[in-house]
C-alpha cells in the first residue's frame, strides 16, 4: 500500500505542518475566522503564506482579535501605529484595506444576514472537491473565484483580486485542493 503524503506545500516547518493538518481546507462558517482569513490572504500579496502565519499571532493583537466592526473604526492614528508595528506587514495599502475591507464586510453582513451565508452561495453551500495528484496542476483561479472576486471588488473590497481569492477559498474549505495522497484530504 501507498504511503499517504501531506501536500508538498506544508514542508517541514512546524507552523505549516499544523496549518495545514488542522484549518486548509477545513470548512468554516464563522464570520469571524472568514475577515481573519480575508485580511490575511490579502496581506500576503506578494508574499509567502509562511511569513504571514509567522505573523498571525501579532495581526491578532493589531487587528482586535480579527473582530470586523473594531477594525472598521480604525482611525487615522491607529493606522499610523499599526505601519511601525514590526508584528504586521508594514504596508499602507494593506492596512488600509484591512480597513476598507471590514467596513465592506459588515455590509454584506447586513445584506445577507451572515458574511458565511454571503460567500457560501457562491459553491451551493457545498465544497468544491477537486482530486490533484501533483501541486503543479492545481490552479491559482478558477471560475468562482473569477466570480467571488468581482463580487467583493463591486461591494468595495480591496486586494481580493482571484488568486487571493482563490487562495481564501482553499483556506476555509470552499475548495477542497488536498492532493489524493493527502492523509488530510
Amino acid at each position: 500500500m501507498k504511503e499517504k503524503i501531506r501536500c508538498d506545500w506544508a514542508g517541514e516547518k512546524p507552523h505549516m505542518v499544523r496549518y495545514h493538518d488542522q484549518e486548509w481546507g477545513k470548512p468554516v462558517h464563522r464570520d469571524r475566522k472568514h475577515f481573519e482569513m480575508l485580511l490575511l490572504e490579502g496581506a500576503q500579496a506578494g508574499l509567502t503564506w509562511d511569513t504571514v502565519l509567522r505573523k498571525r499571532a501579532g495581526y491578532r493583537k493589531a487587528f482586535a482579535g480579527f473582530n470586523p466592526k473594531a477594525v472598521a473604526r480604525f482611525t487615522v492614528s491607529m493606522k499610523a501605529s499599526l505601519m511601525k508595528n514590526p508584528d504586521v506587514i508594514r504596508n499602507r495599502l494593506k492596512i488600509e484595506s484591512a480597513v476598507t475591507n471590514a467596513q465592506a464586510f459588515l455590509a454584506v453582513q447586513k445584506e445577507f444576514g451572515s458574511f458565511d451565508a454571503y460567500v457560501w452561495s457562491f459553491v451551493g453551500g457545498e465544497p468544491i472537491v477537486n482530486r490533484w495528484k501533483r501541486m503543479k496542476d492545481v490552479p491559482a483561479t478558477n471560475v468562482v473565484s473569477d466570480t467571488l472576486s468581482k463580487d467583493l471588488k463591486k461591494r468595495g473590497f480591496r486586494f481580493v483580486g482571484s488568486t487571493i481569492i482563490y487562495a481564501y477559498m482553499q483556506a476555509i474549505g470552499m475548495v477542497n485542493d488536498h492532493l489524493e495522497a493527502c492523509p488530510f484530504r
